[in-house]
């Protein structure tokens, strides 16, 4: 399965619920997460993969840089995990 075909079925549901979705482009910072979800005051950011990729040191390191912040940021390769993590946030 396609990294974009998952991103686009969990970005689809947060909608759904509720959720303000956005693509995150940083221009000038290859590794930032793909998208961005908010909903009543909470934000976090996921990063999807291709079922059994994982990211770049680039990116794990830019996640640890967003995380010192205070700010979540999941890694997802799976639609129906994708949605899960939507439903427990």
């Amino acid at each position: 399965m396609r990294e974009s075909l998952i991103e686009k079925k969990v970005s689809d549901y947060a909608t759904e619920q509720g959720w303000l979705v956005y693509k995150f482009s940083s221009p000038g910072s290859r590794a930032v997460p793909n998208k961005i979800y908010m909903k009543a005051g909470k934000v976090f950011f996921i990063e999807f993969k291709s079922p059994g990729k994982k990211p770049t040191k680039l990116q794990l390191k830019t996640h640890e840089r967003i995380k010192a912040q205070g700010i979540s940021v999941f890694v997802i390769d799976d639609i129906e995990e994708g949605k899960a993590l939507v439903d427990s946030q």
